[in-house]
């Protein structure tokens, strides 16, 4: 048996966890019930109120300390939040479950005053609130943490929160029942004492719990948000208020910077750390900046999957895109900012990690997958795709790989179009699709004598035929045009153009079991298939799968290696740790420091080579 209150009594619960609040939204609904209006002088309806404004707090902080396009340069710790956290902090919310559950009992209470017979505000309530803050909850949080921090306490009840290595606001409610009790006890103690003095207030309750989680958050954003101006010009109030440095310093080092909010108890106890307030000003004037090595250069999909981005919600983009019913009310708000970028943004940063001592940075323009199809978009776009590239280039990255649409053909020839406009490029521009190519025809079983392939003239159907026909391998290219498809037969071996075939309707794949689709296939497309058929795809967005008995393979993609450090979020449908092979190409190319750009028709020679340098990365077939 575990030590008391080292663990959650709601822990095998899951998401039923959030039935506890059942009996207050039941009260709440049957005083609706009863008097046909909402019942504002209910604690319960307050106590919900209350319980959605503090995790809008919290989610609003968490936003926007992951807002890497804002808040980059001011990161204290410049390490990703890796998906160990993600799960370790899943249940974050426990600690604000158990205060609703406790302010529930107490407000409950024949003694407690009801709404009704308080005032809205009661200056008297805040002032006194104000003073019990100071001279008693923060000097005993402060012995009450340095106590956690010693000996069997530590290991016991504070090590698991102190295990998250990157502080995020939602760290700030990751603990034991413990220490949640503990910050409990700090909170609600101003608030006890004004309420006992007769000078409670509706307004203060709101207020002080509040403003107790925004400084929490804050402390814990990983963001420098105060300016060491401020410290310079008024000395004192270093010890008036704490910043994310002088916290993040403590979660690292254990052994200094205890205080709730105000550094003066630190002062008191001798427990300050020397280099909070020089790192503070470096951190605040950015100077732990870093120059990415690789760049991934994506698109937003769609407005749904917009919402996926690690800045908005965790629990969402730490697992892969799906289309999930509780967002679906946010959709106007996607909506609205798919507006405001069309018209008034540029690429961003969304996401980082680490490889091998490399930072790799995924941005993204901001334009959405069905504008690239407007005629009158293209022209824009492309822009934003140069504008990106000489930013990389100025900036020192030495490969910007191109996502998806980004490296169509009809816009902008794969790539060719920059790397001819500017000839004198450092960074090298790479579309990835060598190393797709490679991954879909390593995906073939060796005793497959003939597949039927689709989108058989684009880019990577043209390298997939010119592959497998050297293979000796028969393959059935659908396409209407004949000059296309003799200008790839051409470029055939003499002794393997044999084994190009064209063909121009489905029909013709009927006994074909190996399909490789580069193109949407319908359902009265796919029926053409004989069962037992394996779909190979590269066609985005993923065809459906309709046939139940056929199988259907995923979009091309390889595993990061094993080394990878700071990823926490995964990339659309992909499985965690898992991307698109055009994202791996570009790893690949960055690792091996090949120095010439890989943009326009791909180098059928270069598949193997470069398959070869993926695995011995430790890059593996998804």
């Amino acid at each position: 048996m575990g030590s008391p209150l080292a663990s959650w009594p709601w822990a095998s619960l899951g998401s039923y966890k959030y039935l506890l609040y059942g009996p207050l939204a039941a009260k709440v609904a049957h005083a609706w019930r009863e008097t046909g209006s909402p019942p504002l002088g209910s604690w319960c309806l307050h106590l919900l109120v209350l319980l959605a404004l503090r995790s809008l707090t919290f989610q609003l902080w968490f936003s926007y300390g992951n807002m890497l396009f804002f808040t980059r340069r001011r990161r204290v710790v410049k390490d990703g939040v890796d998906f160990s956290q993600i799960d370790a902090e899943w249940d974050w919310d426990n600690m604000v479950i158990l205060q609703t559950l406790i302010a529930a009992m107490v407000t409950n209470s024949p003694s407690f005053p009801g709404v009704a017979e308080l005032r809205a505000w009661d200056p008297r309530g805040w002032a006194l609130a104000l003073l019990l803050h100071v001279t008693v909850a923060e000097p005993a949080f402060y012995w009450a943490h340095r106590a956690l921090h010693r000996g069997p306490l530590f290991s016991q009840y504070h090590a698991k929160h102190h295990s998250s290595p990157v502080t995020q606001p939602l760290t700030a409610g990751f603990g034991t029942p413990l220490e949640a009790l503990v910050l409990t006890a700090a909170m609600g103690a101003p608030l006890a004492g004004a309420f006992a003095a007769g000078a409670g207030s509706v307004s203060l309750v709101y207020g002080h719990v509040l403003l107790f989680d925004y400084l929490r958050c804050m402390g814990y954003s990983n963001v420098e948000v105060v300016s060491h101006k401020a410290f310079a010009a008024v000395p004192a109030l270093r010890y008036l208020i704490y910043t994310p440095t002088y916290l993040s310093l403590h979660h690292r080092e254990k052994d200094s910077n205890f205080c709730l909010f105000m550094p003066l108890f630190d002062a008191l106890g001798g427990t300050i750390n020397a280099k909070s307030w020089e790192l503070q000003k470096e951190v605040d004037q950015g100077m732990n900046d870093r120059v990415p090595d690789f760049v991934f250069l994506a698109h937003v999909v769609d407005v749904v999957s917009s919402m996926h981005v690690p800045f908005a919600f965790r629990s969402n983009s730490s697992l892969p895109f799906a289309t999930r019913l509780v967002l679906l009310p946010l959709w106007p708000v996607a909506f609205a900012f798919m507006l405001i970028q069309w018209f008034c943004s540029k690429t961003f940063t969304v996401s980082f990690y680490f490889l091998r001592g490399r930072l790799h940075q995924t941005w993204s323009v901001p334009r959405y997958g069905f504008q690239y199809f407007i005629p009158s978009a293209k022209k824009g776009i492309n822009r934003q795709i140069e504008l990106a590239i000489l930013r990389a280039d100025k900036m020192g990255v030495k490969v910007i790989s191109l996502a998806a649409l980004n490296k169509n053909e009809a816009l902008n020839g794969g790539g060719t179009l920059f790397v001819s406009k500017h000839p004198n490029l450092r960074v090298r521009v790479v579309h990835g699709n060598t190393l797709t190519a490679a991954v879909i025809l390593n995906e073939i079983p060796s005793n497959v004598k003939e597949v039927f392939l689709t989108g058989a003239t684009s880019k990577l159907g043209r390298a997939i035929a010119l592959y497998l026909c050297r293979k000796k391998i028969r393959v059935l290219m659908l396409t209407l045009s004949t000059e296309r498809f003799l200008k790839i037969q051409r470029e055939a071996p003499p002794e393997s153009q044999q084994y190009l075939v064209q063909v121009t309707k489905y029909q013709a794949a009927q006994s074909c079991k190996t399909w490789i689709v580069g193109k949407w296939l319908s359902p009265r497309e796919q029926r053409w298939a004989p069962p037992g058929t394996h779909f190979h795809q590269f066609v985005v967005p993923p065809i459906i799968g309709f046939r139940r008995d056929c199988t259907y393979g995923k979009l091309a993609a390889m595993r990061l290696p094993k080394d990878v450090e700071g990823l926490g979020s995964c990339e659309y449908t992909m499985e965690r740790g898992v991307v698109h092979a055009c994202h791996a190409g570009g790893v690949v190319h960055c690792l091996e420091g090949w120095g010439h750009h890989e943009v326009g028709a791909i180098d059928v020679d270069r598949i193997d080579v470069v398959w070869k340098a993926a695995l011995k990365h430790g890059l593996t077939p998804a």
